[in-house]
């Protein structure tokens, strides 16, 4: 028997996939052990330049600590040679995330004893419904690294909601690189009928989508969310620009005026938040300021902010002219702004009643993934009952 740790960077994709390998070994009968294991599985990110260096980061950290240590996930399927170098217990991983887990267990050897039912350690479970990517956004390397958009069947996704319920999960949230390209086409299933049947799901309490692009923010899919009971009022779209001609050098398929038409029946029932990428090639001032001025014109609260880097194998691969010191002045701007919005949206919620999911001491989200602060003694893990009665920095005071 071995130990094994796993750590993730990035997305919640990136998150079920570091899963996907801790259950495996888990199934073979490893044990978890945070400090001093055997073995450490670094699931890494490559969405910027940065979180490339901080997945190499992680794993060169690792390799301290550990006899072996396996890169996976997006990082590790990144043309070029962003982990070489490292010490040699450094095993890197370039495969897709489905096979990913079977590999990594061979290698450390299984053994007989079988774990049948491994529970994560979050109080909500990520279920990974879609990956990959079949669109070409001219910045982005994903589809390159986790490749063309394929689902699973709609039997498998809704087992594995009913299997997570079981373990004690609270919340559910799906999850997909291209979440709205879910498809099923042998059993009629596309995301609106998922979320129906997901949500309706025996002891579920809550229900959420991980982010979804706004081309598929359709009326099927407003009326899906608005009708099953269980469904969270967030919804993470992301912007990436909100400048027409920056969008259409990036390559994406949407104009500012479809995000804004597309987002209005969301905006006063809904928590939207979004990501935002600055100093793209061709953003000069002006594209910016349009870019906060839209940030405010859709309702968005919490806004992620990318600070562009050229990604190998992309379109815009050489093509990096806005300054550091502009992209992070632009930056700052922008987080401002979203940090002031989401303020004014915790202010509403004084003297409200919400009801939290309390996901470590002291804290918690609410229905429409607003931050509360909760009492000490709240359990993790459990829903409870509550009333804003201020407003931090950090978010709702519950009375």
């Amino acid at each position: 028997m071995a130990t094994f740790s796993v750590r993730f960077l990035g997305c919640k994709v990136s998150h079920v996939d570091a899963h996907a390998v801790r259950e495996r070994l888990l199934a073979d009968g490893h044990a978890e052990r945070e400090g001093g294991a055997d073995v450490a599985v670094v699931n890494t990110c490559c969405v910027t330049h940065e979180a490339v260096a901080k997945s190499r980061k992680e794993a060169a950290r690792a390799a301290r600590t550990h006899r072996r240590v396996y890169v996976t996930g997006c990082g590790a399927n990144v043309a070029g040679d962003a982990f070489a170098g490292l010490p040699g217990n450094v095993v890197v991983v370039p495969r897709r995330s489905e096979e990913t887990p079977e590999h990594v267990a061979g290698d450390v050897g299984a053994i007989g004893c079988v774990q049948a039912d491994a529970r994560l350690d979050r109080v909500r479970a990520f279920v990974k419904v879609q990956d990959g990517c079949s669109f070409s956004c001219r910045f982005c390397v994903i589809p390159l690294v986790r490749g063309a958009s394929r689902s699973r069947t709609a039997e498998a996704v809704l087992a594995e909601v009913r299997r997570r319920v079981a373990q004690g999960h609270r919340e559910v949230v799906l999850t997909g690189i291209n979440l709205g390209c879910y498809r099923d086409r042998a059993a009629d299933y596309r995301l609106p009928r998922l979320v129906r049947e997901a949500g309706a799901t025996p002891g579920l309490e809550r229900l959420r989508l991980s982010s979804i692009e706004i081309n598929h923010v359709d009326e099927e899919l407003v009326r899906a969310l608005r009708e099953t009971p269980t469904a969270s009022r967030h919804l993470h779209v992301p912007l990436q620009s909100g400048d027409d001609g920056v969008l259409r050098a990036m390559g994406r398929r949407y104009s500012v005026a479809t995000y804004l038409r597309r987002l209005e029946p969301f905006r006063e029932e809904f928590n939207l938040t979004s990501d935002v990428i600055v100093g793209f090639p061709t953003e000069d001032e002006r594209a910016f300021e349009s870019t906060l001025r839209v940030v405010g014109e859709a309702g968005l609260t919490k806004v992620h902010v990318f600070p562009y880097s050229p990604r190998p194998g992309t379109g815009t691969e050489a093509d990096d002219p806005v300054a550091p010191s502009v992209k992070k002045e632009r930056s700052a701007r922008l987080r401002a702004a979203s940090h002031d919005a989401c303020l004014d949206h915790w202010r509403s919620k004084v003297g409200c009643d919400d009801v939290v999911l309390v996901d470590r001491p002291g804290r918690g989200y609410g229905d429409d993934y607003s931050p509360w602060l909760v009492p000490e003694s709240a359990p993790v893990g459990e829903l409870m009952g509550v009333r804003g009665a201020a407003v931090s920095e950090e978010g709702i005071l519950a009375a």
